[in-house]
């Protein structure tokens, strides 16, 4: 009762064969694995070839003159950001020295008021730092007459006034 059966030993470690073709081997362990080789396998129209072809190309093209374009830009943009920074300390450089002058001026006018210490411009030195202006103490006290007397006392200095 031997047959060649039988005398075959089974290999169950090995693939089954299926449709009488022994399976291809996934390379991944993707289900559609087998399916996406046999796409490959199959011969494309040579139209749709050349179509790929051209538009491989022209997506590099596109890529090139966008790369291109983009270093362009930056380019631009960096020689732009170097106008604007050397204008901003031109800018600067100015302003501190009008800064410097007035500073000097002011600084100097100051000095010359303290310093300044005739007999009789006590009063005026008092109204310069007075606010006479009615409009701006509309919540404060009535004011009035001591800026009355102030300002009599401006024009006509403490002696004048005693006699």
């Amino acid at each position: 009762m031997g047959t060649e059966l039988d005398e075959q030993p089974l290999d169950f470690g090995s693939e089954p064969m299926q449709n009488g073709f022994d399976s291809m081997p996934a390379a991944d362990s993707s289900p559609y694995a087998a399916i996406s080789s046999m796409d490959r396998l199959q011969v494309e129209p040579e139209k749709i070839k050349r179509w790929r072809e051209d538009q491989a190309k022209l997506l590099a093209d596109k890529d090139a003159a966008e790369e291109e374009a983009i270093d362009e830009m930056k380019q631009t943009a960096r020689k732009e950001l170097e106008d604007w920074y050397r204008h901003r300390d031109e800018q600067l450089e100015k302003t501190k020295a009008t800064n410097r002058v007035s500073n000097g001026a002011a600084e100097e006018a100051y000095v010359k008021e303290i310093e300044d210490k005739e007999p009789g411009s006590e009063f005026e030195r008092i109204c310069r730092l007075c606010d006479f202006n009615p409009k701006n103490s509309k919540n404060t006290r009535d004011v009035s007459r001591f800026r009355s007397i102030l300002l009599q006392l401006k024009q006509g200095g403490l002696i004048k006034n005693l006699q």
